[in-house]
């Protein structure tokens, strides 16, 4: 994992090989290095991992992005581990005064798909309105794989077929069949140096 930090706030958390990796920012100009939102950071997600329950907030974040998008992953932080919450439902906490729509769902979609600081803005949490495990940046394998870990009965969840295609339903065996999205290293990037 990339974490992108300055001593204020995080303002990126990815995993290596995922979608919109580092957009927004020229990461090979940023010298790597740690300050203490990465610490503090590094720590949250080994207890995350740990399945010891993190505080969401405990993290300053940065989420420099349109109001919009900034309604739609902060209305994320609420959705606690081990819940799901669906695009439309997302979309209906971000704006509880309009009518949700398709359109609106998709709209809600493309500020999950860019969300730039991974596992403590949960958009793994987000599923389709049938219940259907659907795309994620890093992967369906890795939403699956945090799900999982933080409890959520995978068995009623649905996979697609093949990354990206929703029309297949297929029912998960919960063993893990994939790396874990524990696994690996965390580089990391300070804005400070």
């Amino acid at each position: 994992m990339t974490m992108l930090a300055d001593d204020a706030a995080l303002h990126g958390l990815w995993f290596n090989d995922q979608k919109y990796f580092g957009a927004d920012y020229a990461l090979d100009e940023i010298a790597v290095g740690e300050n203490s939102i990465i610490k503090r950071t590094t720590a949250w997600l080994d207890q995350y991992f740990a399945k010891q329950d993190p505080d969401p907030h405990a993290i300053p974040l940065a989420l420099e992005t349109t109001p919009y998008r900034q309604r739609i992953l902060s209305g994320l932080q609420e959705v606690p581990a081990g819940s799901t919450i669906t695009y439309q439902e997302l979309g209906q906490k971000a704006a509880p005064n309009q009518n949700i729509s398709k359109g609106t769902a998709r709209a809600v979609g493309g500020a999950v798909a860019h969300n730039p600081i991974l596992i403590l803005v949960p958009c793994h949490r987000v599923i389709g309105s049938d219940g259907r495990l659907t795309g994620y940046a890093g992967g369906t394998a890795r939403k699956l794989a945090l799900l999982q870990l933080e409890g959520v009965d995978c068995k009623e969840q649905h996979q697609p077929r093949r990354d990206g295609d929703c029309k297949q339903k297929r029912h998960i065996d919960c063993k893990p069949k994939h790396e874990s999205a524990g696994k690996g290293a965390i580089q990391t990037k300070s804005m400070n140096q």
